[in-house]
């Protein structure tokens, strides 16, 4: 698994997509392309109010990611210090095999450029000490970016 994991408070979301356009905004895609999509789950009630349930999808960044082990180029690779799956479009040669390999719908095509993107945790960010774009403009605050052994603390604890 990656040493980092997104992980959301969805009582707090209110399904303001403020994590996708940012994301998309970030990674200059186009319509199409969606890293991570928040997805309504149900209606429901909370405190007795009536309200729509919402949760956050992205990549998992796998233990064994078979997006990686399917992309005959090496353009889809997982960093060995922190795990981190994603994709070098210098590499990708757009077979689209990654994408039919995830069972998860993470790996998204971009028609533009006619390659495979997918969610990298703004892997450039996080060299710089930041969190990715979608934890960062969370108009609700109810996305959160651990490590791993504290985003398991923080479900244990609700």
């Amino acid at each position: 698994m990656s040493k980092y994991y997104i992980t959301q408070d969805k009582d707090r979301c209110i399904g303001c997509l403020s994590c996708e356009i940012y994301c998309k905004q970030n990674k200059q895609l186009p319509e199409g392309p969606r890293l991570c999509q928040i997805v309504m789950l149900s209606k429901r009630k909370v405190a007795g109010v009536p309200r729509e349930a919402y949760v956050y999808l992205g990549c998992f960044h796998c233990q064994n990611p078979v997006c990686v082990a399917a992309c005959p180029t090496g353009a889809m690779q997982k960093r060995e210090g922190d795990g981190i799956v994603s994709v070098d479009p210098e590499l990708c040669v757009g077979c689209k095999a990654c994408m039919v390999a995830c069972p998860w719908g993470a790996v998204q095509w971009n028609a533009e450029t006619e390659k495979v993107v997918k969610c990298d945790f703004c892997k450039d960010r996080v060299d710089q000490g930041l969190k990715p774009v979608c934890v960062t403009v969370c108009t609700t605050g109810c996305l959160s970016f651990n490590e791993m052994d504290e985003a398991q603390a923080e479900a244990a604890g609700k």
